[in-house]
């Protein structure tokens, strides 16, 4: 479907808007002519009331002249002065493609590239241009890949996808717009009707009346049933809509083929998922895992370490690349599947530009380390940005682990409190097993339905796997009070404990199997704390 033909699609479907808007209010006079038509009285009135109120929502949504403009991501725009490679590169694609280059270039902590354009009088008329461009994007791509990324989002341009979408989104705020505020009539109309219901039957319980129940079935439904009208038009619109999105992305991804090339741009459709999952991991694992200690990662490294994850886990990732994922397109996905869109790159003739511009697109930042700083400034919230920093990611994870074995609150501290009566501490713990009340101690613990059933061995087997964890936890903590432990880092790996006196022995003979000895020792059927207390620190053992 070509310009001309999306362009009027798109406005037939935003009169569609108007026409049942339109409809609506004939029906409501209607209904009002033929009601007064039957003469004058109480029900006229009240005909009359709710017609009223039924074509304010209408009304204002017809008369939003306006789309509302979102306001800009956080992020760090960058200026030609600042980044004229970046800059130098963008004009050669947007050239490429056959549109103008982008007035601002704003680089945010997104794994995305998108352009927007403000188009004035619903996209007859050009406007000021952005392109927002992820730093975990030039992190993450080569300079080709990027390229086929840019040049994508530069033929939407091409297509006159950016100006058409004014008409679409006006329509798609609009029906939202109307369809929200039925909603909110019909809530308010709800809340105010429970209300004057509890009164009365707060007056009923003062005379001594049994209350009655409180029913708001039915209140409202006038509003609701409006709002159903107008949400299966949305429900057209956006499957009408949509569709045509898809077939743009398709577009957008030939576009790019014919710039960057075919296997770039097959290479960067496989990346950027791979990218984005890998993203949000390093987010939750690594870049915010001091915040319960109340520390930053070194100055550059909240975004700049996500290089290194991606480094040290490159044959992982490989195999992550090789899968495409297949989900299924709903009706109102505007981008058709990952899997499609390379099956179709891929299926393009070889161009003979496999090995075009390998180098990393990081590389095309005049000063990488400092464009990742100032992202932090730009993105971080202000609360963590007043939190110190650790010297590196090791001290990092030190501080993490420390904070959270200190606050570590597990079911045996609260049954060790509730069945002594005294601060849950290994010293206390350790007294209640040498008493021979560990199993009684165990029996406070939260069971399922069979454990609480169990007696004598099964009950104890049921609930030791258990108690090892958290014995275990309570040592660890002691040992971290006394700033004794230190914690393995890695970016492959999960943390590793690394108990007081580890050394060159090998994994079955040092401390860290010494302590499950330990433990295992000190919840036998027959328990002994003995190696337990011999490992602890002298303070814990003196008990």
């Amino acid at each position: 479907m070509g310009a001309t033909l999306r362009a009027l699609r798109a406005l037939v479907l935003l009169l569609g808007f108007y026409l049942l808007s339109l409809v609506l209010l004939a029906a409501l006079i209607g209904l009002d002519v033929l009601v007064f038509s039957w003469g004058h009285g109480p029900l006229t009135l009240k005909v009359g009331i709710i017609s009223v109120l039924l074509a304010v929502p209408v009304v204002r949504g017809m008369t939003m002249l306006r789309t509302p403009k979102g306001e800009d991501p956080y992020g760090v725009p960058v200026t030609e002065a600042d980044e004229p490679r970046l800059w130098a590169l963008v004009r050669e694609l947007a050239a490429a493609a056959g549109t103008r280059a982008p007035d601002r270039i704003l680089l945010t902590g997104e794994v995305n590239a998108s352009v927007s354009e403000r188009p004035r009088l619903l996209g007859l008329f050009p406007g000021p241009r952005r392109l927002t461009l992820g730093v975990p994007l030039l992190i993450g791509l080569t300079e080709a890949q990027l390229r086929s990324v840019l040049a994508h989002e530069f033929g939407h341009f091409t297509g006159g996808d950016t100006r058409l979408s004014a008409l679409v989104v006006r329509g798609r705020v609009q029906i939202g717009r109307v369809i929200g505020q039925f909603h909110a009539k019909a809530d308010d109309k709800v809340a105010a009707d429970r209300a004057r219901q509890e009164r009365k039957s707060a007056e009923r319980v003062a005379k001594g009346k049994k209350a009655k129940r409180i029913d708001t079935t039915g209140v409202g439904a006038t509003y609701r049933t409006m709002a159903k009208i107008y949400t299966a038009y949305g429900k057209f619109y956006l499957r009408a809509s949509l569709s045509t999105a898809r077939g743009q992305e398709y577009a957008a991804d030939l576009t790019a083929a014919r710039i960057a090339g075919r296997d770039a741009t097959a290479s960067a459709l496989r990346e950027i998922p791979v990218l984005s999952a890998s993203h949000n991991f390093y987010l939750e694992s690594y870049a915010t895992l001091g915040l319960q200690a109340r520390l930053m990662p070194p100055r550059g490294e909240f975004f700049g370490g996500f290089g290194r994850l991606l480094t040290a886990r490159e044959l992982e990732l490989a195999s992550l690349r090789a899968e495409l994922p297949e989900e299924p397109v709903g009706a109102y996905d505007s981008h058709p599947p990952i899997a499609e869109r390379v099956r179709r790159i891929e299926a393009l003739p070889a161009d003979g530009r496999a090995d075009e511009a390998k180098g990393a697109a990081l590389a095309l930042l005049t000063d990488p380390a400092r464009t990742l700083a100032a992202l932090e400034d730009a993105v971080v919230a202000d609360e963590l940005l007043t939190y110190p920093r650790a010297e590196g990611w090791e001290e990092l994870l030190d501080a993490s682990m420390a904070a959270g074995l200190s606050t570590a609150r597990t079911p045996l501290h609260q049954a060790l409190t509730e069945y002594t009566g005294q601060p849950a501490t290994l010293a206390t713990l350790m007294d209640v097993i040498d008493s021979g009340m560990l199993w009684r101690l165990a029996a406070k613990l939260p069971l399922s339905e069979e454990a609480a059933g169990a007696k004598g061995r099964a009950f104890r087997e049921f609930v030791r796997p258990g108690l090892r964890r958290w014995v275990r936890t309570m040592v660890l903590a002691e040992f971290s009070s006394r700033s004794l432990l230190h914690w393995e880092f890695s970016w492959t790996e999960p943390a590793t404990v690394r108990l007081p006196g580890w050394g060159s022995e090998t994994e079955d003979e040092g401390p860290e199997a010494a302590l499950e000895a330990a433990v295992d020792a000190a919840l036998a059927d027959h328990p002994d704390t003995a190696a337990l207390r011999a490992m602890l620190p002298p303070a814990t053992q003196n008990v």
